[in-house]
């Protein structure tokens, strides 16, 4: 079994609830927020605490919200691995209007990390006992971070032997592949800016990312396509999984459900077409639930025995 951490460079504290409708001008009357940990690695964490592999979660915290969000991590049975910032960390809010069902997701600016702080980031990883085998990068960089800060992590992960999963985007994700990766999780979009391309489709994405592996920037790609599912790429050729249909309630935590579903199954050695049968899952059933809940377990253990039931063979088709 991996010994997996996760790392989370734009932490928040995440408060959801829900009003009658809304309405501008209006004093609205809303339910009881609920107010979890957020944040890419700090989600991907807590997903793979429901399917049962505790891994750490390394974060960046600061101010009395930092304090808050290093219990909120507590709270959810997770080890956290706190890098301490002279910024407080933010909160984000959403809310549901209820008469519509429509989600509004307001997302606050990121911790201004200095450069003392992101040396102490690469120092804490590289004073991790035991080291991880995996290490998962998830989320947006914060303030004050350049993109080469990615690549300064790949570099490391590289030189230290360690697996690096990572799903962020724009030239911070450019920066991680120039350096080498172990598994991506970009969506179309991204994708077709590490291609230098202006579209590409379910189709021509599979080529896009076999260029990239071919490369030797990375061994896996799995292109996220939301609702269609995803697109896995290996040397060995390319796969569509299809996601299940199911009742959507909400897409946030989606994409970290995914990559939590995806990295339990590698730690447990099953191959990487059931590992993404398990995130796209895991990311299915987080659809289900509203507000920023994650998935529940057995949903996706549901899900994922469908997949498996409907796998085709031979294994990839190039």
């Amino acid at each position: 079994m991996y010994h997996v951490v996760t790392l989370t460079l734009n932490p928040a504290i995440d408060k959801s609830t829900r009003v009658s409708q809304l309405v501008p001008e209006q004093k609205l009357r809303c339910e009881p927020p609920k107010t979890e940990p957020g944040g890419g690695g700090i989600n991907v964490a807590r997903g793979l605490r429901r399917l049962g592999l505790a891994a750490p979660a390394l974060f960046v915290a600061g101010g009395p919200s930092g304090e808050v969000l290093r219990q909120l991590v507590l709270s959810e049975g997770l080890t956290p691995l706190v890098v301490p910032t002279a910024a407080w960390t933010r909160e984000n809010f959403s809310v549901v209007d209820a008469s519509c069902n429509q989600q509004y997701r307001f997302g606050m600016p990121g911790t201004t990390l200095t450069p003392d702080e992101q040396a102490l980031v690469l120092s804490t990883l590289a004073e991790l006992t035991p080291a991880p085998d995996v290490l998962v990068v998830s989320g947006s960089l914060p303030q004050g971070v350049a993109p080469s800060f990615m690549g300064d992590i790949a570099r490391w992960a590289r030189q230290a032997g360690v697996k690096l999963i990572v799903d962020t985007s724009e030239q911070a994700l450019q920066s991680a592949v120039a350096e080498g990766v172990y598994l991506l999780k970009p969506n179309l979009g991204e994708l077709c800016r590490l291609a230098g391309t202006d579209s590409l489709d379910s189709e021509s994405a599979g080529a896009a990312a076999r260029a990239i592996i071919a490369a030797g920037k990375c061994e896996v790609v799995v292109v996220s396509l939301g609702a269609n599912g995803a697109c896995l790429v290996t040397a060995d050729g390319t796969e569509h999984i299809a996601a299940p249909a199911v009742k959507k309630q909400s897409t946030v935590g989606a994409g970290d459900s995914m990559v939590a579903g995806m990295v339990y199954a590698l730690s447990q050695g099953r191959p990487v077409r059931e590992a993404v049968r398990l995130g796209v899952a895991c990311g299915t059933a987080a659809t289900m639930n509203s507000g920023t809940e994650l998935f529940q377990p057995a949903d996706a253990e549901r899900l994922f025995q469908w997949l498996l039931q409907t796998m085709p063979q031979p294994a990839l088709v190039s």
